[in-house]
């Protein structure tokens, strides 16, 4: 029986596959209806809320389900206006100072345009020498930003979540962590240490380590002293103490840690040092911010987010290590199929040092901006958003009934508002970080310190300026007047 010929029928799937290639015409309306959607939006940026809550949270998509038949553009772009873009928080706003946002850069954005379309694979430098030279370039300017030695390896990532899952996994392996180890195998950190760090340590089979929470000071700094005393005894109990992980800038008050006494200790105690830095790394950038984080140059691993303290999208984090064997011990495999690769060795593969083999081009994002801005443009932004945490934690001490109980190291303000008496702090307080979101015009969050129901002030957008902290803080003034005079339990 003779097989049928294929050719009619891969004729008939070419041409219906070939919409996937849009002509010239083509693109250029969609790419025109793309553009003025983003100019329209940057335009009405500075009037649009920083938060907006929205019932339904984007339940409209599911009525524009995924189909067979195309959509026009701008249907498309009607849906992401009003089910993505408005409801929720809104990052790009310079009153964004809840989270410690991702910038957005426009140029950033261009990088990343140029990256998905021409489409270098930047895992391996055979694939893509010229691709995987620029992210190893990046890499080298940010030891050289913190004092790391030039042969320090690293690997740009998704975030500081991924970058810290690189740096645990080379940390176990170089302290040569089994499994027999694990259960007397200690760590020392403080309770204020970003929760991914708890994530990483349970993703490379850590998650039974002994955790010692370090007791801080009254500006919630890790206490060298504690951990010099809880080292030795873990040691006389017959324990193995490994890494010690600190932080410069934590989530809840923007801390930085004693780095040089703490790496004295990791050295004394032949420990790994690491260093999360996620928020607060590219404050070495600034003149006032690079003798805060004086010791991070002792590290031996180091995390750092170019989308937090160079205002780049969301989705690039980076991680930085001394010891380049070992990052590449843990992180190197070989297949047959990537035996053609092996003759490229000028520079290393980003594939080899990490967990990723597939990856984006995520280089071009920040290459891009910092070329067509220069590096004096974000070293200047820095220092503003410093000087603003500073100017903030002023006004606040001048505001009747603010307590400020923390002095800002980087740019996170903490304080709460202390009502009269017949007022539960922590409850007016809830209900003012309320009122401020529903308000929409800024966005602030909350924390807990101790039993303290705390607000945030994370000053990082690079359109945050002294205009925005002013406005937040009259806002805050007309929220506190509105619910005494309007107070129901």
């Amino acid at each position: 029986m003779s097989t049928p010929p294929l050719e009619p029928t891969l004729r008939h799937l070419e041409n219906l596959s070939q919409t996937l290639e849009p002509n010239f015409a083509e693109r250029a309306l969609v790419q025109t209806a793309v553009e003025q959607y983003l100019q329209t939006f940057l335009t009405q940026l500075p009037t649009l809320p920083s938060y907006t809550a929205q019932p339904e949270m984007g339940g409209g998509l599911l009525e524009s389900p995924i189909a067979e038949e195309p959509v026009p553009v701008q249907e498309a772009l009607q849906l992401l206006k009003t089910q993505v873009d408005t409801p929720g928080l809104n990052p790009a706003s310079a009153g964004h100072m809840g989270y410690i946002p991702g910038g957005g850069l426009y140029y950033a954005g261009l990088g990343d345009y140029l990256a998905a379309v021409t489409n270098r694979y930047a895992g391996l430098f055979y694939s893509a020498p010229g691709a995987v030279r620029m992210e190893n370039m990046l890499l080298r300017w940010m030891a050289g930003i913190i004092g790391f030695p030039e042969d320090a390896a690293g690997n740009l990532t998704s975030g500081g979540s991924i970058a810290s899952l690189i740096a645990l996994a080379t940390a176990r392996d170089a302290h040569h962590i089994s499994a027999a180890l694990i259960p007397k195998a200690v760590v020392y950190t403080t309770a204020h240490a970003h929760h991914c760090l708890d994530k990483a340590l349970r993703i490379t089979g850590l998650g039974e380590c002994p955790v010692r929470h370090i007791a801080m000071d009254a500006q919630f700094r890790l206490q060298p002293d504690a951990l010099e005393e809880t080292i030795a005894q873990d040691k006389a109990a017959g324990f193995t103490p490994w890494i010690i992980i600190a932080s410069a800038g934590t989530t809840d008050v923007g801390a930085v840690d004693p780095l040089p006494q703490i790496a004295t200790i990791a050295q004394r105690h032949q420990l790994w040092f690491h260093v999360d830095a996620a928020y607060g790394g590219f404050f070495a950038l600034a003149p006032s911010g690079l003798p805060t984080l004086k010791g991070i140059e002792q590290a031996d691993s180091v995390v750092m987010d170019p989308h937090k303290g160079l205002f780049i999208p969301y989705g690039l984090g980076a991680v930085l290590i001394k010891n380049r064997q070992q990052l590449a011990h843990t992180h190197h495999y070989q297949a047959n199929y990537m035996q053609d690769t092996l003759s490229a060795t000028e520079e290393a593969s980003p594939a080899d040092l990490s967990p990723e083999l597939s990856k984006h081009f995520r280089g071009l994002r920040l290459w891009l901006p910092l070329k067509l801005h220069g590096v004096a443009a974000f070293r200047s932004a820095l220092e503003e958003k410093l000087l603003l945490a500073q100017y903030a934690y002023q006004r606040l001490q001048e505001l009747k009934s603010f307590e400020t109980p923390v002095v800002p190291a980087l740019s996170v303000v903490i304080f709460r508002y202390l009502p009269s008496e017949g007022f539960d702090a922590n409850t007016f307080n809830q209900r003012l970080i309320r009122a401020v979101q529903v308000d929409g015009r800024v966005f602030l969050s909350s924390t807990m310190l101790g039993n303290n129901f705390m607000l945030r002030m994370a000053i990082l957008s690079f359109r945050t300026h002294q205009t925005t902290v002013d406005l937040a803080l009259q806002i805050l003034q007309e929220k506190v007047l509105e619910l005494e005079e309007n107070w129901q339990e």
